[in-house]
């Protein structure tokens, strides 16, 4: 099978050697996203949960440049610079997402791109009809 390269002006260009996400079949593995704007490359705002909400917006972009949305994730990686924050990274994913839910992992590191406080990847599971 064929790689296909996603790549969408909705969501920040990679600021990196990599794809905002790469399809192989109906499988859709998304690069890392942080909370930047895409038309200004800068961060929303220095709120966690704006943050959150964006880093979100940011993904559901990606998804559906390529073809699906974000309740077809099925695995969630999210990486926070303060696990403390775990609590409202709930709230806002049920924003987001309905039931049944992703897969999920909720990591707290040292440091994330750009000073971000949190940075969300995953994989992406497209119906076999796109």
């Amino acid at each position: 099978m064929a790689k296909v390269i996603i790549n969408t002006d909705q969501a920040p260009a990679a600021i990196g050697t990599y794809s905002q996400a790469v399809k192989i079949g109906t499988t859709v593995y998304l690069s890392g996203q942080i909370p930047l704007v895409p038309s200004t490359m800068q961060f929303i705002s220095e709120n966690f949960r704006d943050q959150a909400v964006q880093v979100f917006n940011n993904l559901k972009a990606v998804c559906e440049a390529a073809g699906g949305c974000l309740q077809d994730m099925v695995k969630v990686q999210i990486y926070l610079t303060d696990l403390g924050n775990f609590a409202v990274v709930n709230e806002v994913m049920a924003e987001f997402f309905s039931s049944p839910y992703p897969a999920r992992a909720a990591i707290e590191v040292k440091g994330l791109p750009k000073g971000a406080q949190i940075e969300i990847d995953g994989v992406m599971e497209l119906p076999s009809t796109h």
